[in-house]
């Protein structure tokens, strides 16, 4: 092994040799984490859980490479060297990297499955290259590089470069098969730039047994205060995730931007240069200040400014608590150590907003608490001397008992308990008033976070709560949370973050009425009315999607029907009388299969229904496993020769008719129907919807289409040159669409 030279451009070769190669490892490990993703979809779908539980598994693998690194440590650097290139190498007999050919059975819990999945797929790959970063810098350290924490800002560049190159220039140039195979070809490349650093690590350091540190280990309280400080930023970038797509603006890809700029807040929170991670330490009591603003906000007028501010309050609120690590960081003897500390603190971060918040709550409120924590880590900085001095002086205890108090009783008269006595000018007065005792409390944490909790309760929070303790009003599960929201005494509605699920009219005339996107004059209102005279009595009916039951209530006696739902917490609202009537007035002994709809449905027998109708688009996530050619192969295979295919493409972000056309090419006969409401029928709680009618059949189309002259279909909307969607290739950035906000 050759020795480095100590000429100035020898450091800079040795500097810029290890960047490469930790950039190219973490590049790497962020772009096989939604190519993964993607991989998974048509087993596991798209629902922001997923990527959650996803993420935790990543954090996993990463505490798992980081403390295999931190073992490392006791051996020579020569020993160091033959481990992890003999690891590297039985590792890559894994590739190309992709997921195991297993499936989950219909009753699989997928708090359990997605992590088995995942584990058992790129476990070994992924192992390997989340050692990188801390072993790298370790082995830089060897080589007489100087300080290496500086390398783990580059790491972070390095990770944040991968994960948003899959969903810009991956996902939507080549499809999954040659995604993984230029994956594995990195990987290579990886294995080849550590092999070199083994080789060029200076003679002394390869053969050098480690000796008895020359600096003490840090003590307990010093790992655990890297641990907590490490925690709560993890928790709050999936929080910030999920209450980003469930709470504020549904938008697709926007898990992105959450993760990325976590990875970004290291490069920030590490770098050499301190002035943006100083500024952001100064500013970052405001920022959480107007981010607790939020936290309780939904269905909101302005959704992209909410969503800035919370992504801003994420970001500041990271580099902040980083660079607070980065400032504790131990000496480079210790540096295995330290890294550990902060992926063990990733790891609790993430299980308790994946795996035990679900469990919890029944809301998102881990997002809420999170922005306290945040606030209790910070550093006290107060800004008001006068106020300071109060609250230190002899008096401070009494002083700050009685802010606390002033705060509490004006978040009361805001929205709590006595909301409904106080006058309408009262809420932006107690606004007022609890934002100025949050600034003259900056210095004192607890006093501070205190006045943040009374902001929030003030802004949406007594609601939430309110939700929470009626009964039923309120459901969480893996796949979503609902609320059940009464519009005074005549309408109720389903709800999923902004998006309505469901509506029902509550006046006992017009209980069984269909309304939102199934309206008697929608795409699928004039295919159930048609359905008797094209296929007779007896039509076998399935429909995938549940909501609150609303289909149901097209139902004709002899009728055949059975409900395909993926979360059986909808199940239980749509069949809960005190919640929506459609299953009990129409259908109350109807068959529901639980399970996802490409699983479930593959395994009926063919010829199964006469109608298959997708309604898994009410919501605006993406359901893009369920607009494959493979999807809509299983759907052929499922309905009669002559059967009738309804699906449901209303969305506020995505042009979904080229998908579909683009699948309609592939011996199909369909037709689209736009449905515009009218204020009338608006007053009835009908909504808009686009339904496309499929069928391999053109007659039952030109049957369809000719029961109602009055209602007009037009041909579906195609795009030349719009190739397919199938499993292997789909990206929507070629279908996103301007935002208009409803009404």
């Amino acid at each position: 092994m050759s020795q480095v030279g100590d000429a100035p451009n020898g450091e800079r070769a040795l500097r810029l040799r290890y960047i490469v190669t930790i950039c190219a490892g973490s590049f790497l490990l962020f772009l096989v984490q939604p190519m993964v993703a993607r991989m998974a979809l048509p087993r596991l779908g798209g629902a922001p859980t997923v990527w959650n539980s996803a993420m935790v598994v990543y954090q996993a693998l990463l505490l798992g490479g980081y403390a295999y690194a931190h073992w490392l440590g006791r051996f020579s650097g020569r020993t160091q060297a033959a481990i992890h290139l003999f690891l590297f190498v039985a590792a890559a007999l894994t590739l190309p990297v992709g997921l195991t050919s297993s499936l989950p059975s219909a009753d699989a819990n997928p708090v359990f499955w997605v992590p088995y999945l995942l584990l058992t797929s790129i476990g070994p790959v992924f192992f390997v290259i989340a050692a990188q970063a801390p072993l790298m810098q370790r082995w830089f350290s060897l080589s007489g590089g100087g300080d290496p924490y500086p390398l783990y800002a580059a790491s972070n560049i390095g990770s944040f470069g991968g994960l948003i190159a899959y969903p810009l220039l991956l996902e939507p140039l080549l499809p999954v098969a040659s995604q993984s195979e230029m994956w594995s070809a990195g990987y290579l490349l990886v294995l080849a730039l550590v092999a070199l650093s083994a080789f060029m690590m200076p003679k002394a350091a390869a053969l050098s047994q480690p000796t008895q540190q020359e600096t003490p280990a840090p003590d307990w309280r010093t790992v655990g205060r890297w641990i907590i400080l490490a925690a709560v930023p993890s928790g709050l970038m999936l929080s910030t995730s999920l209450h980003l797509t469930t709470d504020i603006v549904a938008m697709p890809l926007l898990w992105v931007l959450p993760l990325g700029l976590y990875l970004l807040s290291f490069s920030v929170a590490f770098a050499t240069n301190r002035r943006l991670a100083d500024f952001c330490r100064q500013f970052a009591p405001f920022v959480i200040l107007m981010a607790a603003c939020s936290a309780f906000m939904d269905s909101t007028r302005f959704p992209f400014s909410f969503a800035l501010l919370t992504l801003v309050n994420l970001f500041v609120v990271s580099v902040t608590l980083h660079s607070e690590m980065f400032a504790r960081r131990p000496h480079p003897e210790h540096l295995t150590r330290f890294y550990l500390a902060m992926s063990v603190g990733g790891v609790i971060g993430g299980i308790f907003c994946a795996i035990l918040a679900p469990l919890i709550f029944d809301w998102t409120y881990e997002h809420p608490i999170l922005i306290i924590a945040s606030a209790l880590l910070l550093v006290p900085r107060a800004i008001f001397e006068s106020s300071q001095k109060l609250l230190e002086s002899a008096n401070g205890r009494a002083a700050a008992a009685a802010i606390a108090l002033v705060a509490l009783v004006a978040a009361t008269l805001a929205g709590g308990p006595l909301y409904d006595e106080a006058p309408r000018f009262m809420q932006p007065i107690s606004i007022i008033v609890i934002i100025g005792a949050a600034v003259a409390s900056l210095g004192k944490r607890w006093l501070f976070a205190f006045c943040l909790g009374c902001l929030m309760l003030t802004l949406n929070g007594w609601q939430k709560i309110g939700l929470s303790i009626q009964p039923g009003m309120m459901t969480r599960s893996y796949f979503g949370v609902y609320s059940v929201r009464s519009n005074g005494v005549d309408t109720r509605y389903l709800v999923h973050g902004t998006t309505v699920h469901g509506v029902q009219n509550l006046a006992p005339s017009r209980q069984t009425q269909p309304t939102s996107y199934y309206a008697p004059h929608s795409g699928i209102g004039l295919a159930m009315t048609a359905i008797p005279a094209i296929y007779g009595p007896g039509a076998r009916i399935d429909i995938v999607g549940l909501g609150a039951g609303t289909l149901a209530c097209y139902a004709k006696p002899d009728q055949h029907w059975t409900f395909y739902e993926i979360d059986p917490a909808i199940v239980t609202i749509a069949s809960d009388p005190k919640r929506f009537t459609f299953l009990s007035k129409c259908l109350p002994d109807v068959k529901v299969v639980i399970g996802d709809a490409r699983l479930t449905l593959a395994a009926t027998a063919p010829n199964s229904a006469d109608v298959l109708a997708i309604d898994a688009f009410s919501s605006d996530a993406v359901p893009m496993h369920l607009l494959t050619a493979e999807a809509f192969a299983t759907y052929r295979r499922h309905i009669a020769p002559n059967g009738l295919l309804m699906v449901h493409i209303s969305n506020r972000f995505l042009d979904l008719e080229p998908v579909l056309a683009a699948l309609a090419a592939q011996g199909w006969a369909s037709a689209a129907r736009d449905y515009d409401v009218t204020d009338e029928e608006r007053k009835l709680n009908y909504s808009h919807s686009l339904w496309i009618a499929f069928s391999p059949d053109r007659q039952v189309i030109d049957r369809l289409v000719a029961s109602n002259p009055a209602e007009k279909w037009r041909p579906i909307g195609s795009r030349p040159g719009f190739r397919p969607w199938t499993d292997d290739h789909a990206s929507i950035l070629s279908i996103l669409k301007p935002y208009k906000r409803d009404n």
